[in-house]
């Protein structure tokens, strides 16, 4: 079954809010919901949602501003926005379309006329982005459908990868020293594919921050063996200068870590991908503790 296409509504009328969310709820449709500006940045960063229902007046910054703040990120610059506001001025009309802004609606509005633009939007976008925004691998769907497809094979195998503590990172260095991290490691296995891989082999996020990668069995050892080394091998760098020193010992606060496991078709076989899925968190263990 694919993933649901996320909808993020930025609204501070709560009623008005609590109405959209279960509407689209009911449509299919994975929902969140922020009332303020601040809020709807945070949550479009963290959560990347396919769609932005953002309307213009809202308590402490107003939705151009948040526009203008999603667009200068590249991990939300691409993501679809539609305006909901009363305001009908041409001038703020083409101050939307300027920032980006892909649609525009105003109230009172027929709900009926606002699900269809954010079909259409979804759909003009092509449902989803199939590859992450900073490691430009694919992500959702298609990772979905390969391993489904593993289901039915029997001469493969998957080195699952995971970095841990990226959250606590991300919270002490910030976003952008957290998707440097990233951009870093999918260049470790890109690299290490060129290497030690085939043009045949795939890799993936099966989240944020874990990766799979999908090989023949005969080759799956020497990937896991370079990629592990030059991760490792560059771990305490992913650190400013003053804190390296603490990420070498293994006491900084927001320590990061690097897990990995290996499934192949041996050990099924498995009745669905969720099963597929399960087997890949089970067998991830930390790096640095495996004999």
């Amino acid at each position: 079954m694919a993933d649901k296409q996320h909808i993020l509504i930025v609204e501070d009328d709560l009623d008005l809010a609590e109405m959209l969310n279960a509407y689209f709820r009911v449509q299919g449709y994975e929902v969140s919901s922020a009332a303020w500006g601040e809020e709807a940045i945070r949550h479009s960063l963290d959560t990347t949602p396919d769609l932005v229902v953002l309307d213009i007046r809202l308590p402490d910054i107003d939705g151009y501003e948040v526009c203008r703040r999603l667009r200068s990120h590249r991990r939300t610059q691409d993501i679809p926005i539609i305006f909901l506001t009363e305001k009908r001025d041409r001038v703020d009309r083409l101050q939307g379309l300027e920032l980006g802004v892909v649609d525009y609606i105003t109230k009172p509005f027929d709900i009926q006329e606002l699900r269809l633009r954010v079909r259409n939007v979804l759909q003009r976008a092509g449902t989803h982005a199939y590859n992450n925004p900073v490691t430009g691998f694919a992500e959702g769907t298609p990772i979905t459908e390969r391993l489904n497809k593993l289901l039915y094979d029997e001469d493969w195998a998957i080195l699952a990868l995971s970095i841990v503590g990226l959250d606590a990172f991300r919270e002490q260095y910030g976003f952008v020293a957290s998707d440097d991290v990233l951009r870093a490691i999918s260049l470790m296995i890109s690299n290490a594919l060129r290497e030690s891989g085939s043009e045949t082999d795939f890799v993936g996020h099966l989240g944020q921050h874990d990766f799979v990668i999908i090989t023949a069995p005969e080759r799956i050892n020497a990937i896991r063996e370079r990629v592990e080394t030059r991760i490792q091998q560059s771990m305490e760098y992913f650190y400013p200068l003053k804190d390296r020193d603490k990420a070498r010992r293994g006491t900084q606060r927001a320590g990061l870590q690097l897990s990995s496991g290996i499934v192949t078709a041996n050990n099924g076989p498995f009745e669905s991908v969720d099963t597929l899925k399960n087997a890949l968190a089970r067998v991830r263990q930390p790096v640095s503790s495996r004999p």
